[in-house]
């Protein structure tokens, strides 16, 4: 392994990510990662690929996936590490999960159009390359792109902070499962569930809630915390003996600008990853 560090939450064009799965893995090689998780959004179609580009690389790639869940009309991420990527079960789950985001789109979509905005859903999945990746998952990223293609906004984060962001005009928040569903779904593939990014939720009552109702970790570093939030949330974690998991949520670079962070910005050691796969890397 290289300098020992993982990257444990990076996203691909299975998602909302900008590049191919092999292209994640050849940027962590290249950033002198010893580990990276692929984590795409209620999807694992990118996994094969990251495993297989692993190899060529010499870099451990650690099997993942980013559900969408929510408690009261909030939105919560909760992380699976190690889970099988062919279980059937998790397959069918996963797609009821991207089901639910396609509901999602099409409100979101009826509320731009309000707004005089119209996109159409051949426009969005064109933009997702949905026709490539039958299996992917798309999002808000996705409508963000397409509003920036039409001239609309001038760029992503304009898109979120006036339209797409919780709260803005074009905001929707469809029926999801909890995070408990989560945890169970996880556990039921063999792997390990952790509370992503808890600093974006803004309800530090629910993540301590979370902790003590079947989470196996918090995800203390990442991009969007600051340091007091990584302190605090790696100690809560630790206090209560569950993980402590990081990582950059690396979604892709326009202009040179990374979102939310690059590959390997945060990383933790990656003597983590034989317990988030439940055996040992050499194996």
């Amino acid at each position: 392994m290289n300098n020992n560090m993982a990257d444990l939450h990076t996203h691909t064009t299975a998602s909302d990510g900008m590049f191919r799965p092999a292209v994640n893995v050849r940027m962590a090689k290249e950033a002198g990662l010893a580990a990276l998780a692929i984590t795409d959004h209620d999807t694992v179609a990118g996994i094969p690929e990251a495993l297989a580009a692993g190899i060529a690389h010499g870099v451990l790639v650690v099997p993942g996936v980013e559900m969408s869940t929510a408690i009261g009309g909030k939105d919560i991420h909760i992380l699976g590490y190690g889970i099988s990527p062919d279980d059937p079960v998790l397959l069918n789950r996963l797609l009821s999960l991207r089901n639910v985001r396609n509901r999602r789109n099409e409100e979101i979509l009826a509320k731009l159009a309000q707004l005089d905005m119209p996109i159409s859903i051949k426009e969005l999945e064109r933009t997702a390359g949905k026709s490539e990746q039958k299996d992917g998952s798309v999002g808000r990223p996705h409508i963000a792109q397409v509003l920036v293609a039409k001239g609309y906004v001038s760029n992503i984060r304009e898109a979120f902070d006036r339209y797409l962001g919780e709260g803005k005009p074009a905001y929707a928040t469809p029926a999801r499962i909890s995070p408990v569903e989560a945890f169970k779904w996880i556990h039921d593939a063999g792997g390990t569930a952790i509370i992503a990014h808890p600093g974006l939720f803004e309800d530090d009552a629910s993540v301590l809630a979370l902790l003590d109702e079947g989470a196996d970790g918090l995800e203390a570093f990442h991009s969007d915390h600051d340091p007091l939030m990584e302190q605090r949330y790696a100690e809560w974690a630790t206090e209560r003996g569950k993980l402590v998991t990081g990582g950059s949520d690396f979604h892709g670079a326009k202009d040179g600008v990374a979102f939310h962070g690059a590959i390997g910005s945060r990383s933790v050691d990656a003597s983590i990853v034989g317990r988030l796969l439940g055996r040992s890397v050499d194996e």
